[in-house]
């Protein structure tokens, strides 16, 4: 029997899917734990003292993360 992916391999996935453009504005973005429903996330790098983080965490990476995985509620930046 095949098992499906792990909620932390979907989420690495999607994070998977936005971390080539977080990269060219040299940046990373890394899971931290998932809790409760809500993915914590780490902004590194440039991106994580960016004015722009916020906008990044959720139009990219909370979007891309809610698209894979449905028991996600939210995404916060630790």
């Amino acid at each position: 029997m095949i098992e499906a992916p792990s909620l932390e391999a979907r989420i690495e996935t999607a994070l998977d899917d936005v971390r080539p453009a977080i990269r060219r504005d040299g940046g990373d973005v890394w899971l931290v734990e998932v809790r409760d429903r809500v993915a914590y996330v780490q902004m590194i790098g440039a991106c994580g003292g960016c004015a722009m983080a916020g906008a990044t965490l959720r139009g990219a990476i909370e979007t891309a993360i809610l698209a894979h995985c449905k028991e996600i509620e939210r995404v916060e930046s630790v």
